[in-house]
């Protein structure tokens, strides 16, 4: 079974001493739960797993009576170090509560019980981190699959990995397309609108919500004002509700609007979004067109292969300390522009649509970038691109 990279870094944080609690958060199916049982085989440490997907949200005291019998295995085991892992933790109401109060006993009796958290939303897991957990927690987040992963584990092209995404519960069906489609649209794309948004945020409009999910996925790669879509969804409300949802949907892993780059937060803030999925597989499944046909329309595939360089930008920014953007002044434009360590560059997409290149040139006399790069197949590809690690192009 394929082994993600951050399963060392996971044993490293294992092996130490009793210090944080380990938190391990990400989209759903891209392989949490999986990579904690293949750490269990080269662990010889006692654990115990448990997860709170089928336990009620306000069983607060399922949590606390699974924390007791790691406490009672450890002491009937009579070893100096257990380890608990909880899946699916911010299921439970109040959870980071509970994990404080008895993280902070057996902190005080020097019990040397080592805690994994897993869960796949990362807004209820930052909210509990930050509001009760400070100073007492690591987070690692696990992003949607890269294309090298894809083709080390499945031997993918990179032209599948454009079309279909990074989801390798998914990799078994793309030969009969429209039963991947099916399988992606409800065992993926539902199950995180459902359990990862809709039954733990309050969302007045949950209908309006998954209908700007199916709009941002349809112009995924492309900048849309909120006013200018507030015409094409159903029960819409107002920018400032859109805004929230679309924020929503990013946390849980599916799409997200991408900034406008500029000197001032302010400016960022209030520009309109760049559609981008995550995942671009997200975008396919809700395409009338199939992998065969969309690579004749030159057009249309320049506009995946965007799509899908944006998602390995976004996905890449979640684990680096790097921040994703575009840049447009009217009729120039640059793609995306990434930050990081107070240096910029810019990235145009040509792959195979003929741009026109001067919003680089305007983008380079107005910031004075570090690097700019043109994405072709001249110079560096988009199939390169997303063999790399983007900190590489600083």
């Amino acid at each position: 079974m394929y082994k993600r990279t951050e399963i060392e870094e996971l044993k490293k944080r294992v092996h130490e001493s009793r210090k944080h609690i380990q938190v391990i958060m990400g989209p759903r199916q891209v392989g949490k739960t999986t990579m904690v049982r293949q750490l269990f085989e080269d662990l010889e440490m006692p654990y115990l797993f448990t997860s709170a997907d089928a336990v009620g949200s306000n069983d607060g005291v399922w949590l606390e009576q699974t924390w007791e019998l790691a406490r009672l295995k450890m002491r009937t085991s009579a070893v100096k170090e257990f380890l608990l892992i909880v899946d699916e933790v911010q299921k439970i109401t109040n959870w980071s509560e509970i994990v404080k109060k008895l993280w902070d006993e057996d902190s005080f009796n020097k019990l040397g019980l080592k805690v994994i958290l897993l869960g796949s939303s990362r807004l209820l897991l930052q909210q509990g981190l930050t509001e009760s957990l400070a100073g007492r927690f690591e987070a690692m987040y696990l992003p949607h699959w890269s294309f090298t992963e894809m083709h080390e584990a499945f031997g993918w092209k990179v032209e599948q990995y454009a079309w279909f995404g990074g989801y390798p519960g998914s990799a078994a069906l793309i030969e009969e397309e429209d039963r991947w489609k099916r399988y992606v649209r409800d065992a993926l794309i539902e199950t995180s609108i459902s359990k990862d948004i809709l039954m733990l945020t309050r969302v007045d409009k949950p209908a309006l919500l998954k209908n700007l999910f199916e709009v941002g996925c349809i112009y995924s790669g492309q900048i849309l004002s909120y006013n200018k879509i507030l015409g094409q969804l159903q029960g819409a409300g107002n920018t400032t509700t859109l805004s929230h949802y679309l924020y929503l949907l990013g946390t849980a892993g599916l799409l997200s609007g991408i900034e406008k780059y500029s000197h001032t937060t302010i400016r960022k803030r209030a520009s309109s979004p760049k559609f981008q999925v995550q995942n671009n597989a997200l975008l396919s499944a809700q395409s009338s067109k199939n992998f065969t046909n969309v690579q004749s329309d030159p057009v249309e595939w320049g506009r995946i292969v965007e799509s899908a360089i944006g998602a390995h930008l976004l996905n890449h920014a979640q684990k680096a300390d790097f921040r994703v953007y575009y840049w447009r002044d009217r009729n120039d434009e640059v793609d995306f522009v990434l930050e990081y360590n107070e240096k910029i560059i810019g990235l145009e997409v040509k792959s195979t649509i003929s741009k026109q290149q001067r919003g680089i040139a305007a983008f380079k006399q107005k910031f004075n970038p570090h690097k700019v790069y043109i994405i072709e197949n001249r110079g560096l590809s988009w199939q390169e691109l997303l063999m790399l690690n983007p900190l590489e192009l600083f």
